[in-house]
């Protein structure tokens, strides 16, 4: 059904400039006139010229412009959040049609923890469930900004509200002290959270999705030791857990991402305190985006197992 030309009209006379928005929405995304310029193969000049061009034909500034760099202004983020879903939209259509009926890659970000331990470990359950499945692992040492990234879906934990995407719940965690049957041949296992201080820690750095240390764990329990022995610091998690798998001392265990290995008996978990998070795992989805079934079929493979994992 054709639209009727009143509304064409109408579209016409609302958004005066569909390069405009296009030139606008790198700004916006890429935070930088320059940045945009070279993404779109045009002058500096000409995609100031765009954005104000609108700004001008909207009667609102849309970015605080700063010394060296630029922010959104509040109408600015508005309307990028329309702008950005929209080509998100039509960019999503104009890539199914022109790539035929087959599967499309699925770009995922994650931690290197997460794809490590959880994703990988189940990744044939999910090509056997999904035999078109094709993903590309994007490998986050932080959590991936949606914005800035070709990603269709991130893994994230945390409190499950980001305003880059809108998000859907894996599963909660638990985080608790593991070691290695080898460590505990040869060590005596601590009974006490005092004892636990004292024993040979493996330390791996906290990052911006809210891990927690050695020492933020102990406090979560009430628990404030004069001092931790540490037998080795890790700036990776995956670090951490093999270290431990190898003897080398008492690591954390996040209880989704150490399940297989407790369950192979490479690690034992020890019958000491443990915390369960107010934060969760959850899959996220850029605003514009839609829920495919390869993403929906995702899900349901990274939740295998999940409800009795622990």
């Amino acid at each position: 059904m054709k639209p009727a030309s009143s509304a064409v009209k109408g579209y016409r006379r609302l958004i005066p400039s569909v390069t405009a928005l296009v030139e606008f929405e790198a700004v916006a995304r890429l935070a930088s006139f320059t940045l945009a310029a070279h993404e779109l193969g045009v002058t500096q000049a000409a995609v100031s010229r765009q954005v104000k061009y609108l700004e001008d034909r909207l009667g609102v500034r849309l970015f605080h412009r700063l010394h060296r760099s630029i922010t959104l202004t509040e109408e600015g983020e508005a309307l990028y959040l329309v702008v950005a879903e929209s080509m998100q939209k039509i960019a999503g259509v104009f890539d199914r049609l022109a790539s035929g009926p087959a599967q499309q890659e699925l770009v995922l970000a994650a931690t290197s923890a997460f794809s490590q331990l959880r994703l990988l470990p189940r990744l044939a359950a999910l090509r056997a469930a999904q035999p078109d499945l094709q993903l590309r692992l994007s490998t986050q040492m932080f959590t991936a900004d949606l914005r800035h990234k070709e990603i269709d879906a991130a893994v994230r934990f945390g409190a499950g509200s980001w305003s880059d995407g809108s998000s859907t719940l894996l599963f909660d965690e638990e985080v608790f002290p593991v070691c290695s049957r080898r460590w505990l041949e040869t060590h005596e296992s601590p009974v006490t959270l005092d004892a636990l201080a004292n024993a040979p820690l493996i330390e791996s750095d906290s990052t911006s999705e809210g891990w927690m240390t050695w020492d933020e764990w102990f406090r979560t329990l009430g628990f404030r030791p004069a001092q931790l022995n540490f037998a080795l610091r890790c700036t990776l998690y995956t670090d951490a857990i093999q270290a431990s798998r190898h003897g080398q001392g008492i690591a954390l265990g996040w209880g989704r991402l150490v399940h297989d290995f407790i369950a192979a008996g490479d690690l034992v978990r020890l019958p000491l305190a443990s915390f369960r998070t107010r934060d969760a795992y959850y899959i996220v989805v850029p605003h514009g985006r839609t829920i495919t079934p390869a993403i929906e079929g995702l899900i349901d493979g990274l939740r295998q197992d999940a409800p009795g994992d622990q």
